[in-house]
């Protein structure tokens, strides 16, 4: 059931807002914005709720004639108070975009006319708005009385949008924020209680939101206005998120200027502080031949690295300008393969799933693991920094603040010491402390890891067979560059002779990328085995294939349920296994689907619910490919059942009716009883599952017989 706002909603919640400057952000508030918050506390309440509820909007635009609320005694009277105060202006003094985004197209005619500007009903609307930001470029705007009385802009928007960045730290955080949370659409960190401050100073926060408006502005100037657009460096920066903003737009110039003027476009990018604009400079500076200059830079990075990202670049690209090297580094890792894995290519949507299949089948234990158990370690080991005291500055942050600009280790560095000291003595110690912290914060948001019931089987294993030394030294790593590590970790991992291997995954075709290397390369410094598999696709003989088909009460995987399912296990074509079972839908079957299966309520009424059989299907199909005729039916419906029991179910998928009419074209009809008439295959029971899967088995050995035939 939908909620509904309570009447002043918005302004209880812009109290709430402005509470958050009342603590440890009060000494960021400059006099200006100080001064707009003391004018608003003046008011009255029906004035505030109106200021707010235009705080609320969209755009910068109030449109007169929409603000009538309820809830506020006489608005429009308010309104014109408010605007003879100075809380609102003329629409003259607001921006094309805004302006051109809150107006009726018909208005927005009358007031290019009224500016000569080209103004024709046959245009659509985004084309009026261009050009009424090429009419405000080149003359100030005349409006018309009666359009001036309709249209009006906020007034406070500097100090407003200087306190949305104090509160959310970038510039795209809104009122209507608050909102969504308690509308349930955005969930919130609604555990955080400290007052932090995102910034150490006044200074700090004001240099830092110069240059987060002007990235944000610079990104929507069209190229002409960029080519205009100049930079007073001297603003100071004095925190990394100051710095960041200020790099990125660096970044954004310097880019912009390079088909234009090169020295220029490098002369910012030097300016620039960042990995990104770093590796921009030296590789276009090489390219302009300044090659001394770009040998002595790579030198120093090499030398001593800002981060392991410029560190494998900077090696990387001295290697190949500088020592005559002729291939990369990444391609490189990716010839030297230490293991090629033949697989079925009906794994090609899903390769990593297909190499597991192959290890088990030898009888290796094989996971896949990737990113997943590496953060789920790294944000339970750490959680008390990164979501404790020093973490989050309010309730709609997700990223750390040390995670953030990545100096973690930088301001905690003997307390992660300790902590490891204390809890990765052992795998057991470790593995306790991962579950209490689990059990403690379980469901919490966090941007570091999805959720999973208890730790993920990957995880077990890793602590299971991982040297707590060879952890711990990678762990201060991630601590140290977490921007660097906090991905491209390998795709599986292989338990074989008692010991683990991680694996990376590569298909024809298939690049290594950057962070892929950085991380392997970080992980078999600290005494991992990391290997890169190579796969060459075929066709698998002993590759497993279940036919399933279903019954269910009605046609949508969302709404309906199952009824009854039928599998049967199929390698080299031969049968080698089947399983059925009547499912307890837990609802009334429709008559028409009984006259159609044959299953009633009556017959269902001590069959197990899917809970109970979900166990059976899950290793019946494990490691095999889903063949069903019509597959996305059968496959859709289970799909559905294990994600109400919050399962995952995924298997490589094969429709038997696709392949067909692919395999033998221009037949009459491709449904499973015709097909079944066509081909003289027994169909008793129609409509049953098993019946239906032993049906379509038969066609998928048809299909394999004509795929492995020599005419094709």
């Amino acid at each position: 059931m939908r909620k509904t706002l309570p009447e002043r909603y918005y302004l209880d919640h812009f109290h709430e807002f402005l509470q958050f400057f009342e603590g440890a952000n009060r000494p960021l508030i400059d006099a200006s914005t100080a001064t707009f918050i003391e004018h608003f506390q003046a008011l009255d309440s029906d004035d505030q709720c109106l200021i707010v509820r235009a705080a609320n909007r969209k755009y910068p635009v109030v449109v007169t004639k929409t603000f009538d609320y309820a809830e506020v005694d006489a608005p429009l009277i308010r309104l014109t108070r408010l605007r003879e105060s100075g809380w609102f202006t003329s629409m003259s003094q607001g921006d094309s975009y805004s302006l051109g985004q809150a107006m009726t197209k018909s208005d927005l005619l009358v007031l290019l006319r009224c500016n000569g500007g080209q103004a024709s009903s046959t245009l659509p609307k985004q084309a009026l708005i261009d050009e009424l930001a090429g009419v405000m470029a080149r003359q100030p705007l005349a409006v018309l009385p009666e359009l001036d009385e309709q249209y009006w802009f906020r007034s406070y928007d500097p100090a407003l949008n200087y306190l949305l960045f104090l509160y959310f730290g970038h510039t795209k955080g809104r009122l209507n924020q608050f909102s969504m949370r308690d509308l349930g659409v955005m969930r919130t960190r609604q555990d955080v209680s400290q007052q932090l401050a995102r910034f150490e100073s006044q200074d700090a926060a004001r240099g830092a939101f110069y240059y987060a408006r002007l990235l944000t502005a610079f990104k929507q100037l069209t190229d002409e206005e960029k080519a205009a657009f100049s930079l007073d460096t001297e603003i100071g920066v004095f925190c990394p998120i100051g710095q960041d903003y200020r790099d990125r737009l660096l970044f954004q110039m310097g880019s912009f200027w390079l088909g234009e003027d090169p020295q220029k476009a490098l002369s910012l990018l030097q300016q620039a502080g960042s990995d990104q604009a770093q590796e921009k400079w030296l590789r276009e500076s090489y390219k302009l031949g300044n090659k001394e200059a770009v040998q002595k830079t790579l030198e120093a990075i090499i030398d001593d690295p800002s981060s392991d990202t410029l560190l494998a670049f900077a090696e990387d690209f001295y290697a190949r300008k500088f020592d005559r090297k002729r291939t990369s580094t990444l391609t490189d890792m990716l010839r030297d393969a230490t293991h090629v894995v033949q697989l079925d290519d009906i794994h090609n949507q899903s390769v990593e799933h297909g190499v597991i299949g192959y290890y088990r089948r030898q009888g290796l234990a094989a996971y896949r693991a990737e990113n997943q158990p590496w953060r789920m370690l790294f944000g339970l080991l750490f959680w008390d920094w990164l979501y404790g005291e020093w973490g989050l500055v309010s309730e709609f942050d997700r990223r750390p603040q040390v995670l953030r600009y990545n100096d973690f280790y930088a301001r905690f560095g003997s307390e992660i010491e300790q902590h490891l000291d204390k809890y990765c003595a052992n795998t057991d110690t470790l593995h306790r402390y991962l579950l209490k912290q689990a059990s403690a914060h379980y469901g919490k948001v966090n941007n570091i890891f999805m959720w999973r019931q208890g730790l993920p089987d990957s995880l077990k294993i890793l602590l299971d067979h991982t040297n707590t030394d060879n952890l711990r030294e990678f762990l201060v790593l991630m601590c140290k560059d977490y921007a660097s590590l906090r991905d491209g970790f390998p795709d599986i991992l292989v338990i074989e002779n008692d010991t683990l291997r991680f694996e990376e995954i590569k298909a024809p075709g298939d690049q290594l990328r950057r962070n892929q290397l950085i991380t392997i390369q970080r992980l078999r410094q600290c005494g991992f085995e990391v290997g890169i598999t190579q796969v060459q696709w075929y066709q698998d003989p002993m590759q497993p294939y279940v036919v399933v088909d279903i019954e269910t009460t009605g046609g949508q995987a969302a709404y309906h349920r199952i009824t009854e399912v039928g599998m049967v296990k199929l390698i080299g074509g031969e049968e080698v296994a089947r399983w059925q079972s009547l499912i307890n839908p837990q609802r009334h079957i429709p008559s028409r689907i009984t006259q159609l299966t044959g299953i009633s309520d009556d017959m269902v009424a001590g069959a197990p619910v899917f809970a109970e059989v979900a166990e059976d299907i899950e290793a019946f199909t494990k490691d095999s490919v889903f063949v069903a005729h019509n597959v996305n039916f059968d496959y859709g419906f289970i799909k559905q059942e294990f994600a109400r029991l919050e399962l995952e179910f995924k298997r490589p998928k094969f429709c038997t009716c696709a392949r067909m009419r692919k395999s033998f074209p221009g037949l009459k009809s491709y449904g499973l009883g015709a097909l079944s008439a066509h081909f003289e295959i027994a169909l008793e029971n129609h409509h049953r599952a098993l019946d239906d899967a032993l049906a379509a088995a038969e066609l998928l050995r048809l299909i394999q017989c004509t795929d492995s035939s020599p005419q094709n």
